[in-house]
């Protein structure tokens, strides 16, 4: 586990490279002001780790948040993704020129596949993603990022893409909250030194309306959100909130003043199923 001592501590990938252990994710975050508003905010409440794709339609304007808030480009980490559509060898390195077109930088700092199977690509997806794959090692090795990973992706995925890779990923963004757990997946992720980082770690949303939750943040003087960004960080995740305004935004970065005892972090693993679980990407339809 890392010290947790901020916002700016950060986990060493594979590769050397150093990750924020919180970012902030703009998924639903809806293109335009409200995408450059929040991203700004989160910027001036500390978050150096800012998490975007391309299915997201609102790289533009999250490039234009980073712009606004004045950070020094080295001093922020960017995560953005390759979506389904643009698999396969070609199609990746153009993906990722778009990218970075939209986002107004040189580079990202890392660079997801963003699912494993996508419907387009049924199948023959191993193949694919294979190919897929030697584009994303090509870019790393270009410095169009500077660490390469996948999302949503399972033990089966992971094998296959094994088979032909000469970089493991770095990392597997996946949904994971106290709602779901994925142990198959992170204790995969782990024993390949591959990092999970939460995606939907507040459960988009429904992790709100759990009792036991809503009785232990009180207990601990501390939000929802906040008890539950602290389990994921003291289990060694990397949690990705994201919210559009400013107060709440800030309200998620101040979880480093408080440790959840371990009994308790064992009920919070114990509430499964009761905000939602992972979608399957084998039969999702997108």
């Amino acid at each position: 586990m890392a010290n947790l001592n901020g916002l700016t501590d950060t986990y060493t990938l594979s590769n050397g490279v150093k990750i924020p252990i919180v970012g902030f994710g703009t998924w639903q975050t809806p293109d335009g002001d409200v995408a450059k508003e929040s991203v700004k905010a989160a910027i001036e409440a500390g978050y150096h780790h800012i998490d975007t794709a391309a299915a997201y339609g609102n790289e533009d304007s999250v490039g234009e948040g980073i712009k606004a808030s004045g950070i020094k480009r080295d001093d922020l980490f960017l995560t953005t993704k390759l979506w389904n559509d643009d698999h396969g060898y070609d199609s990746t390195k153009k993906a990722l020129d778009h990218s970075l077109l939209e986002l107004g930088v040189d580079y990202v700092d890392l660079y997801l596949i963003h699912w494993p199977n996508p419907i387009k690509f049924r199948d023959n997806w191993k193949e694919v993603n294979a190919e897929t794959w030697r584009a994303m090692e090509e870019v790393l090795k270009a410095g169009k990022t500077r660490a390469i990973g996948i999302s949503n992706f399972r033990p089966q995925h992971m094998d296959e893409l094994l088979k032909t890779a000469t970089v493991t990923p770095m990392v597997n963004q996946i949904f994971l909250n106290p709602s779901d757990l994925q142990p198959k997946v992170v204790a995969y992720n782990n024993q390949h030194n591959i990092l999970s980082e939460a995606y939907s770690p507040l459960g988009t949303g429904k992790i709100f309306q759990v009792e036991e939750l809503k009785e232990m943040a009180t207990r601990y003087g501390k939000s929802v959100a906040q008890l539950v960004l602290r389990w994921s960080l003291q289990h060694g995740f990397l949690p990705l909130p994201k919210s559009v305004h400013a107060d709440r935004i800030k309200e998620n970065g101040q979880i480093f003043d408080f440790e959840i005892s371990s009994d308790d972090m064992l009920t919070i693993d114990g509430l499964h199923g009761l905000a939602g679980i992972a979608n399957d990407p084998d039969t999702a339809n997108f």
